[in-house]
């Protein structure tokens, strides 16, 4: 991975991320997050990669723990579970709308794709709790209702100690 790929992300964390992905990170701009293991949880990517492909996935998890995690929580069903919530919840569903329209924000700042497209089904369903929990830990509290209530959910992941 060259230089122009990674921009500001350290060869340490460079290490750190492709031993928790089991592959070099794409795109990477900069880490959005970090665990109180002090590993990086999220990267930001770019929203082009590399060889110009478009990525719309501006957050990237990359902590395997908290991955495995969110994977649990997809499998229960708890992705139905919070997109039935939306028709049914106005304040709900208009939070849900604010994180994907300031996800879109920061994106186009960087490079804008032309898309409104975001990430994880957003605004209308939930389709993937990983980047909607890496975009609550890049943005913090009360930005992506659904990012918080994943993270509130998993716990302490960072408890056993780094995931790498």
């Amino acid at each position: 991975m060259s230089a122009a790929d990674t921009d500001g992300v350290s060869s340490a964390d460079l290490d750190a991320m492709t031993a928790q992905l089991g592959r070099a990170p794409r795109g990477a701009r900069e880490v959005s997050h970090r665990c109180p293991c002090g590993k990086p949880d999220v990267v930001q990517t770019a929203p082009k990669l590399p060889d110009g492909t478009p990525f719309p996935t501006l957050y990237y998890l990359t902590c395997p723990r908290l991955a495995s995690r969110l994977g649990t929580l997809e499998a229960e069903g708890r992705m139905r579970e919070m997109t039935d919530r939306l028709s049914d919840d106005p304040s709900l569903a208009e939070r849900y709308r604010a994180a994907h329209e300031a996800y879109l924000a920061e994106r186009d700042a960087i490079e804008p794709l032309g898309t409104r497209v975001t990430a994880g089904g957003m605004p209308d369903r939930v389709k993937c709790l990983h980047v909607h929990a890496a975009h609550a830990l890049a943005a913090g509290p009360g930005v992506n209702p659904f990012g918080d209530e994943a993270l509130d959910e998993v716990g302490q992941w960072w408890a056993a100690g780094p995931c790498v």
